[in-house]
This record gives C-alpha cells, sequence and structure tokens, in this order.
C-alpha cells in the first residue's frame, strides 16, 4: 500500500514526501481509511508505529476539505497527558500542514499563559492541548470549543494514569455532541474502554500490536546487581561499550537528580527531566540530548512521555517500574520504525518480583545474566529452584512479526539461574 492509495490530498502527499516517508505502517493504513469516512475510532498502538500521523493526515484532509470563511474556530482538539507530547503532536501537525492554510497551536503548562491567549484570539483551526491547561483557559473564557468538529484523545491509557479523568469529562462535555471521536491507546483496559462506550459513537476498532508486546527489532538483557552498585555498574557499561545516548529510567524525580549527578561525577555527560524540573530546562535538556551533547538523559516515566528520539540505540532500566505495563513503554523508545534497538534492566534482590511481572506480561524470559566483578551478594540472588540449574539464554529477536522479543519460556515459568558473563554483554554498540 502506498500513501497515494489512501486518497490525501495532494497538498498531503506533498508533506509526506517531504517527510521521505514513502509506505504507510500499519496503523496509518488501518485508521487513516477509518478516519477519512468519517467513522469514531479506537486504536491501541504502542509508541513508535506511526500513530501521530494515522490522525493527524486524516484530521488535516477532513479541515482542508472544508474551508470557512471568516475568523478560525477550533474545528479540532487534541489531547495530549504531557507538554512534551503536546509539542512532538504540534510539530507532526505543522510539519503535514505546510501546503493547506490550516493554522494551529498548543497550549500546555510551563510556558506563559498571556501568549496562547493571543494565539488563540488571533484564531486557530487544531489546536493541541494538555487537559490542565485547557482547563485554565475555559475558566478564563479565552477558548471557545463550540465549533470542534474533531476530538482526539492521545495517549488516553496515560491521561488516565495521571488522574485526568476529571478534566476530560469537563472538556468532553463542553464540545459539540456531534463531532467525530478518535481515541489512542497503548492498551485497551476496562477503563479505556468504559470511556470509549460513554463517549464514542460505535467506533471501529484497530489494534496494530499485540497487547503489551513488545517490538522484535529490541534486544532485552537484564543484569543482577546489587542495589548499591546499580550506579557503578551503570557507569562500567556505558563506558566499556562507548555508547553514545542511553535514556535511563528512575522510580523518582529525586532519583533522577541523584543519578545524573553521580553520572557526572563519573565522567558521563547527563541531565535530569522530570515533573519538578521548568518547561525551559526540560527543553534545553532533551535538546542537548538530541544533539548528543548530552550522553545519559536520566527520566522519570510521567516526564519521558512524548521523548521521540530518532534512531534511540538504548534504554535502561536503572529501576525496574512497579507496573509491568510501564517496562513495555519505557522501552518502546528504542527499536523504533523496524531499527535496531536495546534494552538493559539493572535488577536487584529486591526487584525479583517486579522482574517476574514483567516476564508474565511479554509472554518472554527475560534473561538475567551477572557482569563479572558486579556479582550480587548471596542474599541478593534468586533463591534456587529445585530443579537443576540451567544457564540464562542471551535473548534474542524471534522471527514471527507477532511475537515478543526472546519468547523461549512459558509465562510465569520461575527464571533461570544467572549465569556470570565475563564481560558485559552490550548487545550492539551506540555507533551507528
Amino acid at each position: 500500500m502506498s500513501f497515494e492509495s489512501l486518497d490525501l490530498r495532494a497538498e498531503l502527499l506533498r508533506a509526506v514526501q517531504d517527510q521521505k516517508y514513502t509506505t504507510p505502517t500499519d496503523i496509518q493504513s488501518q485508521a487513516i481509511p477509518i478516519v477519512m469516512a468519517g467513522r469514531d475510532l479506537m486504536a491501541s498502538a504502542q509508541t513508535g508505529t506511526g500513530k501521530t500521523a494515522a490522525f493527524t493526515l486524516p484530521l488535516l484532509h477532513r479541515l482542508a476539505e472544508k474551508p470557512v470563511n471568516g475568523k478560525r474556530q477550533v474545528r479540532a482538539l487534541i489531547l495530549t497527558p504531557t507538554r512534551e507530547l503536546a509539542q512532538q503532536v504540534t510539530d507532526n501537525v505543522v510539519a503535514y500542514s505546510r501546503h493547506l492554510r490550516i493554522h494551529s497551536a498548543a497550549i500546555y503548562g510551563g510556558t506563559s499563559i498571556v501568549g496562547q491567549m493571543r494565539k488563540l484570539a488571533r484564531g486557530v483551526d487544531i489546536l493541541v492541548a494538555t487537559p490542565g491547561r485547557l482547563i485554565d483557559h475555559m475558566d478564563r473564557g479565552t477558548v471557545d470549543l463550540s465549533q470542534v468538529e474533531m476530538l482526539v484523545l492521545d495517549e488516553a491509557d496515560r491521561m488516565l494514569d495521571m488522574g485526568f479523568m476529571p478534566a476530560i469529562e469537563r472538556i468532553l462535555k463542553s464540545v459539540p455532541a456531534q463531532r467525530q471521536t478518535l481515541l489512542f491507546s497503548a492498551t485497551f483496559s476496562p477503563t479505556i474502554t468504559r470511556l470509549a462506550q460513554r463517549f464514542l459513537k460505535n467506533p471501529e476498532t484497530v489494534t496494530t500490536a499485540k497487547a503489551n508486546s513488545t517490538a522484535d527489532s529490541i534486544t532485552q538483557v537484564a543484569y543482577r546487581v546489587d542495589g548499591n552498585r546499580k550506579r557503578e555498574l551503570l557507569t562500567h557499561l556505558i563506558g566499556t561499550n562507548n555508547w553514545a545516548q542511553v535514556l535511563v529510567f528512575t522510580r523518582t524525580k529525586h532519583g533522577a537528580d541523584r543519578l545524573a549527578r553521580q553520572l557526572e561525577e563519573d565522567g558521563i555527560s547527563s541531565a535530569a527531566i522530570h515533573g519538578n524540573k521548568s518547561q525551559g530546562a526540560r527543553t534545553k535538556a532533551l535538546a542537548q540530548f538530541k544533539r548528543k551533547t548530552v550522553k545519559a538523559l536520566v527520566a522519570t516515566d510521567v516526564a519521558a512521555r512524548g521523548i521521540d528520539i530518532d534512531n534511540l540505540p538504548f534504554v535502561v532500566n536503572f529501576d525496574m517500574p512497579q507496573n509491568p505495563e510501564d517496562y513495555v513503554h519505557r522501552i518502546g523508545r528504542t527499536g523504533r520504525g523496524g531499527q535496531e534497538g536495546n534494552a538493559v534492566s539493572l535488577v536487584s534482590g529486591e526487584e525479583n518480583g517486579q522482574l517476574a511481572g514483567v516476564r508474565r506480561l511479554v509472554g518472554s524470559e527475560l534473561g538475567a545474566e551477572i557482569v563479572e566483578g558486579f556479582e550480587p551478594t548471596q542474599r541478593a540472588r534468586p533463591k534456587p529452584s529445585s530443579d537443576r540449574p540451567r544457564a540464562a539464554r542471551p535473548p534474542r529477536r524471534p522471527h514471527g512479526s507477532d511475537r515478543p522479543a526472546s519468547k523461549h519460556g512459558r509465562p510465569g515459568d520461575r527464571p533461570a539461574h544467572a549465569k556470570v558473563t565475563h564481560k558485559p554483554r552490550a548487545p550492539r554498540t551506540a555507533n551507528r
């Protein structure tokens, strides 16, 4: 299938060509015709699948097909959970609308509300917003949603996880009942399904990947290590293998700041981003990371939403996520668009439960290894099984397109005894 076969306007096809895209992704080829037909849509797609273009392109097509005279009104509203994702979506809207007479704006926290008010007063066709800042404008009377024709809930699962349900309900009651609604979510949880039943009208459903699966292009490995030696091991892995660009996840904001400082002390250029950082500081850190002037970007789960780095080679779980689903979201930052990626997890003895939860969720026997010189204490090792110990297999990528990486064991199997590797097993170097 080609983009031309999707019957998009010529201006949009030119913009797609400008971006050097030739073939639609799975989510794009399935979702675009549904949106073009005016149907409501409930789509499950992981990050890095091209889902933003899957709703941006048909949205722009439909608006361009019905130009309006006079002052521009908000005709399309796109809600995102974070300001980083809002800016990423806005960048896509701007790129794809470059040959159209369509105006867009983004409103989110951390920036001047006065400047946003001026943009809204001048009139926009497409508004990208975070729920909290949109409510601020609604309370001030500086945004008019009475003409909204299309509503997009991007990463709806994350918006609900962040406690935005009351704000979303209020916003949905403020837009016209006669509208087209598109809901995109990494998973179809019961809460998401109930949300869709309340606010979508006979939606088409599109699922482009097995729920909670990881991309075949990602090589995954876990290293067992004492918690107080994780920083030392991370420094060792980055330096020994010459990792040029690493996104590192911690559970807490304080932990992100502390680790970034410690890596700097170890001679690794680092920066931290989290919710307590100003928008300017977060934007600067992300820009430095993209330019590779900063080697390690340490982030919390919420702050990392919307981070889109082309060809990001390494993601590291410094702290294992409490929620296994977050593991899929985290490592989805690498291995995008079919590019090879690597996900490394540092697992202390206290995190055996989280590792087991990840294994059960993704249906994968995530190999646990030990780096020579960083052997965990006996207390932190997993309890021996009554079966004869076996060495953990090195993770390998399966050949089937629907199977998660390293699917050798049954979901819920006890982890194999970890083996000592004589050198840290970095699947690939970052020099590409």
